[in-house]
């Protein structure tokens, strides 16, 4: 009877801490996913060498509301910037021609990091429902300057915000609600 209790015990605890964590996919995933259920996609485009986007992946990802916000909201995609994923997007396939597998820290740009406008690490990168393009978001972020990014295109606010002028009013005017 206690191994049956300590069995259902961790079955709980592995599905609570799994629970609390980004669904991150592939972009070939997301988009698969976005044809059979329209969902607007986020991506975080890093590298293996980057500090800064360690810091996001422990300080920001790692927040329950920047999670839960995420994983409600869209399609979360994990992009090694400087990787050899093969992606098709778009009717066109993406790859990293001069990756090396031996190399440690930099390796050679993915064509679809040049292709998102990706310049700098960590580089967030939002597209809309239908796959379309909306803008990279660079650098990194706590959970609350995140935040206004991830609800300005989950509420389709960004279609109302055209001016530098009408930015900083919607920015003076958020009311953030994620815990530090």
């Amino acid at each position: 009877m206690k191994k049956l209790l300590l069995f259902v015990f961790l079955i709980f605890s592995v599905s609570a801490i799994q629970a609390q964590e980004i669904k991150w996919m592939s972009m070939n995933e997301a988009l698969k996913a976005q044809k059979k259920n329209p969902k607007k996609i986020f991506v975080d485009a890093y590298t293996t060498w980057c500090g800064p986007c360690k810091m996001l992946d422990r300080n920001t990802f790692s927040n329950k509301d920047v999670i839960q916000y995420i994983n409600k909201h869209f399609y979360a995609v994990k992009f090694n910037a400087e990787g050899n994923e093969v992606i098709n997007f778009k009717d066109k396939v993406f790859k990293n021609p001069g990756y090396d597998p031996n190399k440690t820290g930099r390796n050679s740009v993915h064509e679809f990091t040049q292709a998102m406008g990706v310049s700098a690490y960590p580089t967030m990168v939002f597209f809309d429902e239908n796959a379309g393009f909306l803008t990279p978001v660079r650098g990194y972020l706590t959970p609350q300057k995140l935040e206004i990014f991830l609800k300005i295109f989950a509420t389709d606010d960004y279609k109302k915000v055209k001016t530098d002028e009408e930015w900083k009013k919607y920015q003076e005017e958020f009311e953030g609600t994620f815990s530090s």
